[in-house]
Formats: structure tokens, C-alpha cells, sequence
């Protein structure tokens, strides 16, 4: 059995009534390993209230009672803030593979790119810290609608892609894995998102299709996910 932890922000977390990507990587994993060969694991399991502004909520989209929530993200939370907590997270709850979207909250509003790529190795090390033979998938930084008129903003994101592809390049190691996924290449922040920020439907596929199909491809892990989409029919009445 494969044990996974969800690591991110306000796009992992997700508010009340979403499905979340993380719904939709669990279905894809359930349906590629198995009921029995994977655990979703975490310290949290809330969703982000928008109406109070705290993560107290467990309205999630759809009715699935076999769902999993367990995760690690918080809204507003980047590297910066889960770096001193990941030994504990690991420690505690023994995950295997920390599937990790991290990043935009930091060069939005915390550090700048080479102090965010900074962060991103104390929480690798961290991480081993707790379990030398943890594997990580880090997501690249999708730019947001800020990006569209905020050069320097811009410009952060594009050269922490650069220092994140580097820091995976450095920490991959054989005994604990680093993967670098990709952005999705049609990833559309007016078609993807609902606010230029956080995903749609859609949205969440592609970020889970980004994680699913980085794994198999430098793991043998599952299968690619479009080959275990859910039908158009299902796709249609759950989100």
C-alpha cells in the first residue's frame, strides 16, 4: 500500500463546495491501484470557509462516503509556513509520497524567488528528516491572473521555476525521490479557474492529471490519467 499526503495551499486545500484536485487524484489512484493499495493521509481534513476565513468547513462537492479528506494545506499557506511543520506531519502520520503544490502564496506575498527556493529545501530536509525514504512531487508554479499586469510578480514566479527545477535537480537522491512536475501546457487560468486563481472542474483534472501523469512516467506509479478519466456522463453530474 502506497501512502499519500497532500501538501499546499489554498488551490490544495480548497474552499466549501468544491470537489477539490484532490478528490479527483483519488479517484484516479483508486481506480489505477486499487482500493487496498493506496491511503490518503494528513494532519487536516477541512475545507477553507469563506465566510468566516478559516479552514472549518466539510462541504465538499458530491457525496462520496469513501473519500478520504486527509490532507496538509492551508489557504494562505506557502513554503515559508509548511517547512517548520513537515517533519511533524510525516512523522505522525507516515506517508510514502508527498504529492506538494506550494508557492504562489509565498512570491505573492512572503519572500522572493531565492527565498523561496530556500524554504522548498529546508522543507525537503525536514521531510527526510522524519523519513530518509519519503518520496516528493513538486508542482511548478502556475502564474495567476496577477501576472497578467504585475511584471516584477511575473517575473518572481518565472525564476523560482527555474530555482525549484534546479533545487529538484540537487535533492533527487535514490534513496528518497524529488520529481519535478509540470505545469499542465493547457492550463488556462480564464477556463481553469473560477477567480484567476483557483481551479474550476477542470481545473482540478488537469492539476491532478499533472501529479498522476509525472508519477508514472518517472515511477511506474498508477497509469496516465487520462486513460482512467472518469465517462463524460459521471464528469457531468459531479462537477
Amino acid at each position: 500500500m502506497l501512502r499519500f499526503m497532500f501538501v499546499g495551499d489554498s488551490m490544495t486545500i480548497g474552499s466549501a463546495g468544491e470537489h477539490t484536485w484532490r478528490y479527483r487524484m483519488w479517484q484516479h489512484l483508486r481506480s489505477t491501484l486499487g482500493e487496498r493499495g493506496l491511503a490518503v493521509v494528513g494532519p487536516r481534513s477541512a475545507l477553507h470557509d469563506k465566510t468566516s476565513g478559516e479552514p472549518v468547513s466539510y462541504e465538499y462537492a458530491g457525496s462520496d462516503p469513501d473519500f478520504p479528506r486527509h490532507h496538509f494545506a492551508g489557504w494562505g499557506e506557502g513554503w515559508l509556513h509548511m517547512a517548520p511543520q513537515i517533519a511533524d506531519a510525516v512523522r505522525d502520520d507516515r506517508p510514502d509520497i508527498l504529492l506538494i503544490s506550494l508557492g504562489l502564496i509565498d512570491l505573492g506575498f512572503y519572500t522572493n524567488a531565492e527565498q523561496t527556493a530556500e524554504n522548498v529545501r529546508r522543507f525537503v530536509s525536514a521531510a527526510r528528516s522524519a523519513n530518509p525514504h519519503v518520496r516528493l512531487v513538486l508542482l511548478s508554479v502556475i502564474p495567476n491572473v496577477r501576472a497578467r499586469t504585475d511584471a516584477p510578480f511575473a517575473a518572481e514566479v518565472a525564476r523560482f521555476n527555474v530555482l525549484l527545477a534546479k533545487a529538484a535537480a540537487d535533492l533527487d537522491t535514490g534513496g528518497s525521490p524529488l520529481l519535478l512536475a509540470s505545469a499542465p501546457p493547457s492550463y488556462d487560468i480564464d477556463g481553469d479557474t473560477y477567480d484567476g486563481t483557483h481551479p474550476n472542474a477542470s481545473g482540478e483534472h488537469k492539476l491532478a492529471a499533472a501529479f498522476a501523469d509525472a508519477m508514472h512516467q518517472a515511477w511506474g506509479v498508477g497509469a496516465p490519467y487520462e486513460t482512467t478519466r472518469p465517462p463524460v456522463s459521471l464528469l457531468t453530474t459531479t462537477g
